[in-house]
C-alpha cells in the first residue's frame, strides 16, 4: 500500500477526490496517510478527521523563516514515508530545498491549462485575456513556480468569449467533472 500525503490549505474539495477515489479503488494500492495544512480552520482537515485521517497543523508564523518552516514540514511528512506527496491547494510557495526533498514525488493541482496562467489568479486572467478555453493541469513539482512536466490536463470550452459579466457557462459543473477525473488519472499514473 503506497502511502500519500496531501498539503492543503482551504476547504480540502480536491482532498475530497483523493480520499474518494483512494477509497474505491480508482487510485489502486494507495491511501492518504495524513493531510497538512498552514491554516488551523482549513475545513479540509475536518474532512480528514471525519474520514480518520490524521491531520497535521504547522503555522508559518511560528518559524523564523521559511527555510527553517519547510525543513520542519519536510521531516513531519517524513514520518509519514510517503510514495506520494500532493499539493492540493496548499497556497504557500515551497522553498527549493523542500522541492528537492521531495523530488519526483510531488504533485501539484494548478489551475490552469500550463505553461499558461502559473501563479494565482488564473480564472481571473483567462477571462481578461478572453480565452475560450481554461481548465486544470496536474503537474510534478519543480523550483520553478507552476514550471514542471505537466502529468495530465483537463479543459473546459465555452462558445463564446468570456466576460466577468456572463462568466463561463458552465465552467463550475464541467471544471468540476473534469478536475476530478484528472485528478484520480493523475494519482493513478504517478502512484
Amino acid at each position: 500500500m503506497k502511502n500519500i500525503v496531501v498539503l492543503i490549505s482551504g476547504s480540502g474539495s480536491n482532498l475530497q477526490a483523493i480520499m474518494d477515489a483512494c477509497e474505491s479503488g480508482i487510485i489502486a494500492n494507495a491511501k492518504v496517510a495524513a493531510v497538512f495544512s498552514n491554516k488551523a480552520d482549513a475545513y479540509g482537515l475536518t474532512r480528514a478527521k471525519e474520514a480518520g485521517i490524521t491531520t497535521e497543523h504547522l503555522a508559518a508564523s511560528d518559524f523564523g523563516d521559511r527555510e527553517t518552516f519547510d525543513r520542519a514540514l519536510a521531516a513531519q511528512i517524513d514520518q509519514y514515508q510517503p510514495d506520494l506527496v500532493i499539493l492540493a491547494g496548499y497556497m504557500r510557495i515551497l522553498s527549493g530545498e523542500f522541492v528537492r526533498h521531495f523530488a519526483g514525488k510531488m504533485i501539484n493541482i494548478h489551475p490552469s491549462l500550463l505553461p499558461k496562467y502559473t501563479g494565482l489568479h488564473t480564472h481571473q486572467r483567462a477571462i481578461d485575456a478572453g480565452d475560450r478555453e481554461h481548465g486544470t493541469s496536474v503537474h510534478f513539482v519543480t523550483e520553478e513556480l507552476d514550471g514542471g512536466p505537466v502529468i495530465l490536463q483537463a479543459k473546459v470550452l465555452s462558445s463564446r468569449m468570456i466576460t466577468p459579466m456572463t462568466s463561463w457557462p458552465g465552467y463550475k459543473s464541467k471544471s468540476t467533472v473534469s478536475t476530478r477525473w484528472l485528478h484520480t488519472g493523475a494519482y493513478s499514473s504517478v502512484s
